[in-house]
């Protein structure tokens, strides 16, 4: 039987396409989860591992969906063709139980980490020059502006949160941590 895996790392990406390239691949049964690849606890990918045996297939639209690093995804892969089990990674093709197989395997495991090492770095770099910018926030922009934030709390002193809530959009959570940094 074909089973199909697939995993994003954030909650705000899209598991749509790996499921449909999956199912078009045949998959019958396709486990997926939001979890970053970082983690080693991915529920979801540990319940389909229990599940396969000798002769089913694991497909993958790519090796980092399954696999943390080289040493995790060779790992992975041997123990999964110890039980029978054949592995596809669509991207890259049937790795297959052979010495060229494994050979090909190791290599293309190995640029996948290489990959992810890059973007990380890179990503790092890019923090470091934003860091030396004099106006420079981390995390996620504010929803609203200075001026939204002081027309509804200027709102408040005449009515309820509840009441500014629907009158400006700002919730009322928000609008009671604006209340606290301004006393």
């Amino acid at each position: 039987m074909k089973y199909g895996y697939a995993r994003v790392s954030t909650v705000s990406q899209d598991l749509e396409s790996q499921v449909q390239t999956l199912k078009a691949e045949g998959c019958k049964t396709i486990f997926s989860e939001k979890f970053t690849g970082t983690k080693s606890e991915r529920p979801k990918f540990q319940e389909l591992l229990s599940l396969l045996s000798e002769g089913d297939t694991l497909i993958v639209t790519k090796m980092d969906r399954f696999a943390r690093s080289t040493s995790d995804a060779i790992e992975t892969v041997k123990k999964l063709f110890k039980k029978g089990v054949r592995v596809h990674v669509l991207n890259m093709g049937i790795v297959e139980d052979t010495p060229t197989g494994r050979l090909i395997f190791n290599i293309m495991s190995s640029f996948a980490e290489f990959e992810r090492d890059m973007i990380v770095e890179r990503t790092q770099e890019g923090k470091a020059i934003a860091r030396q910018k004099e106006n420079f926030r981390e995390g996620r922009p504010n929803k609203y502006g200075k001026t939204q934030i002081e027309h509804a709390m200027k709102l408040l002193e005449t009515n309820s949160y509840k009441q500014v809530e629907e009158m400006t959009g700002i919730s009322k959570s928000t609008l009671i941590r604006a209340k606290k940094k301004n006393n």
